[in-house]
């Protein structure tokens, strides 16, 4: 019998707002029990620091310019992290379950991503995180499959044939992850995976929604809905796209994608632009008419509806086989630093291009 292990899966999306935690019972290979998920919302000092240097944080030299106030973030972040845990851990004691945290999947906040350079940078520091909470972390995830030719993107896509097995649903279907860059996972009649980011996925209307109003999303979509599309601006953006290298790439960061060609539109009219820009893109790349959804972006229905109406397919949260769409990625990294301890692949060429399947993650 394979042995199993408490693993914490800790997942900070590009939307920058908080951390997802996930704790779960896996062997790493076919076994994975949820036991708890649990968001825990950024300060606001975080969250503020972090979107003014993502926008600052455009390529490497920025990395060296910013460095100090990356560290500064960084030591935020990971104190931020430490107090999730001793939550999550004082919390099982109170339950009184005996249950102990082997490992923490710790996949930290990505400020900048450059796989053409063999690049992704993650704020968190693990070390840290291991000491303060006298538990083993696993971390760095993406580095390995970058230096072995991969994308280091997506990751997700071995765990997401696992709770489709686990669901007992009968493929070809696709799972859609609409965070702030939307990728897809497919899996065809033989239960084989392929995968790739698509496109952008929430970070441009996001991003638009915070610079020109309090909030920081656009809730189902309310705003876009009741805008109007500027059809000459939607399409020479959309031509644009398609001419430009970056279309061409198989795996994003929120900066290779840009709003300034919807300045000077209202909120509403911006929001239905960017939304109508996000669904162009995304519908062309799903390939099943079944097609099962999570993360934030499947809260915003009009953009779901935009996608579906341009693709023909049929889509579902994910949320309608049993699963939250809030935690499925932080499972995930709960599940792979259990393959990561184990030196089990997590990447696969079909899946972020690798030469060769491999396995990542550092432990300490």
């Amino acid at each position: 019998m394979n042995k199993s292990y408490y693993s914490l899966g800790l997942m900070s999306g590009t939307s920058g707002d908080g951390v997802d935690a996930s704790l779960a019972i896996s062997d790493g290979k076919d076994k994975f029990n949820l036991v708890h998920n649990e968001y825990f919302l950024y300060p606001q000092d975080i969250y503020d620091e972090f979107h003014k240097l993502k926008e600052k944080i455009l390529n490497l030299e920025d990395i060296e310019k910013y460095s100090k106030n990356l560290k500064d973030l960084e030591r935020k972040i990971t104190l931020c992290n430490s107090t999730l845990v001793e939550t999550i851990k004082f919390k099982l004691l109170q339950q009184k379950k005996g249950i102990k945290i082997d490992l923490v999947g710790f996949h930290g906040q990505t400020i900048l991503h450059m796989p053409e350079k063999k690049f992704s940078l993650q704020l968190g520091d693990a070390k840290l995180l291991s000491q303060l909470t006298n538990t083993k972390v696993v971390y760095r995830f993406r580095e390995n499959d970058l230096q072995n030719g991969g994308q280091g993107a997506p990751l997700a896509p071995i765990f997401h044939q696992l709770l489709v097995n686990q669901k007992n649903i009968k493929p070809p279907l696709t799972i859609l992850n609409l965070g702030g860059i939307a990728n897809i996972t497919s899996i065809n009649e033989k239960n084989k995976i392929s995968s790739s980011d698509i496109g952008p996925g929430n970070c441009l209307i996001d991003h638009w929604v915070r610079l020109n109003s309090k909030q920081f999303c656009d809730e189902g979509g309310n705003l876009a809905r009741s805008g109007k599309i500027n059809k000459i601006i939607l399409d020479q953006s959309l031509d644009n796209f398609y001419e430009n290298q970056i279309s061409k790439k198989k795996s994003f960061d929120t900066n290779d994608f840009d709003l300034s060609f919807v300045r000077g539109l209202s909120l509403e009219d911006g929001a239905a632009t960017l939304t109508e820009f996000t669904a162009e893109i995304c519908s062309k790349k799903i390939n099943n008419h079944k097609v099962y959804v999570c993360g934030g972006g499947r809260k915003n229905s009009f953009l779901l509806e935009r996608i579906e109406d341009k693709n023909g397919c049929k889509i579902e949260s994910i949320d309608k086989l049993g699963i939250d769409g809030d935690f499925v990625e932080s499972q995930a990294f709960a599940y792979l630093a259990v393959r990561s301890l184990l030196n089990l692949p997590i990447s696969f060429p079909e899946t972020t291009g690798c030469k060769i399947q491999c396995s990542g993650g550092l432990l300490v």
